[in-house]
């Protein structure tokens, strides 16, 4: 393909394999994860809802041919930002008065795929968009290539994995100046505020998780009105895009001096974190290191009823395949890079982002030491 201003760091070899086994003559992209990965481009602000959207008024598609140049379709409001960010040089430009879809259509025409099998993102697009596609394109067959797709972007290239390790150091350097600065009657949202503009004062782009007290009683709601207090745990989950791609940990921490309960709990918790950690090599299913996090507390007398332990991370959506839940088959591969969480809720949690390497996995997100429960100083008078 001719590239554009940037480098391209999908993982191209394999999607064309995948492409030849299930017989398409190109992928069509309309969802924001397959979107942004084969584009390069992260849309800002409002623009970003347009690619969340199955039934927005300004969609945007990615033609990934077997073999050619790919060609995106965007509109006149978004042609400026397309042209300065995306990889992808060949643009068709859609403008008020047309119909989108029309415009995908005349690409596909265009580019000899009419008569092609053509894999799509089933779930992505409207009934409506599909009929208008099988009306204007009647002897296309329109293949569902989602799980495809997951298998493409599982493993990560080097550009990937050194775009997410900077993801990462963003979010730990963020959380480690904002929470010394956490002090008896800050609140939550206040707080949340500060590492947010930590974050993007960065080069974040966009920053979504939660924090609250331990005083809160619903664990992983907005950062509400309730101030910290002397002995109140800190608790987060952050996931902070950096060119599309995230930093996602949760970092534990105590205003103050921890108790004996909390220091132990804290260290019970983090060796079967640890463990679950060592059990993420190649060859080993998503079913099985779940299986292993459900054992491990079992043995302690808890039950762990979370849905996943983990999960692996990518561009746009940071929670995908493989899912570290029960029964999952995917097969564990080196290159894949996994956000571990095996913590059965409460006040507790802890996540990293690993790198499944072919001796033992590596920790992508460093800068943050977790051997020990964080203590914020609290401030004498």
């Amino acid at each position: 393909m001719h590239e554009g201003t940037r480098a391209v760091i999908a993982n191209v070899e394999p999607l064309n394999h995948l492409m030849d086994r299930d017989r398409l003559s190109a992928v069509v992209a309309r969802g924001g994860v397959n979107f942004t990965y084969l584009t390069g481009l992260a849309y800002p602000g409002t623009m970003a809802r347009h690619v969340d959207l199955s039934d927005s008024p300004r969609p945007v598609f990615v033609v990934w041919p077997r073999h050619g140049d790919p060609t995106l379709v965007t509109n006149t409001r978004a042609e400026p930002v397309t042209r300065r960010e995306s990889w992808v040089e060949r643009l068709r430009i859609y403008n008020p008065s047309e119909r989108p879809v029309r415009a995908l259509c005349d690409v596909l025409q265009e580019s000899g795929l009419a008569e092609e099998r053509v894999g799509f993102e089933l779930g992505c697009i409207t009934v409506l968009a599909h009929r208008e596609i099988t009306t204007a394109l009647p002897r296309m067959s329109m293949i569902d290539c989602s799980e495809m797709m997951d298998a493409v972007r599982w493993v990560k290239t080097p550009g990937e994995i050194a775009l997410l390790k900077r993801a990462a150091d963003v979010l730990d350097e963020a959380l480690l100046e904002v929470f010394p600065t956490i002090q008896e009657g800050d609140l939550e949202r206040e707080v949340h505020a500060r590492i947010v503009a930590a974050c993007m004062n960065r080069g974040a782009g966009w920053v979504h998780g939660y924090l609250n007290s331990s005083r809160n009683p619903l664990p992983g709601s907005e950062a509400g009105d309730i101030p910290f207090i002397a002995g109140d745990l800190v608790r987060n989950d952050y996931v902070s895009y950096l060119n599309g791609y995230p930093g996602h940990q949760s970092r534990n921490a105590v205003l103050g001096v921890p108790t004996p309960n909390q220091q132990s709990q804290y260290a019970r918790l983090r060796d079967i974190y640890l463990a679950t950690i060592e059990r993420c090599r190649p060859g080993v299913t998503a079913g099985d290191v779940y299986e292993y996090v459900v054992q491990r507390y079992a043995a302690l007398e808890i039950r762990y009823a979370s849905f996943i332990a983990g999960h692996s991370v990518g561009c746009w959506w940071h929670q995908q395949e493989p899912l570290i839940r029960a029964r999952n088959p995917i097969v564990l591969e080196e290159g894949m890079v996994l956000a571990l969480e095996p913590y059965p809720g409460g006040e507790w949690m802890t996540q990293d982002m690993i790198w499944v390497a072919h001796d033992e996995p590596q920790l992508l997100s460093t800068k943050f030491a977790t051997d020990e429960l964080y203590r914020i100083p609290l401030k004498t008078t």
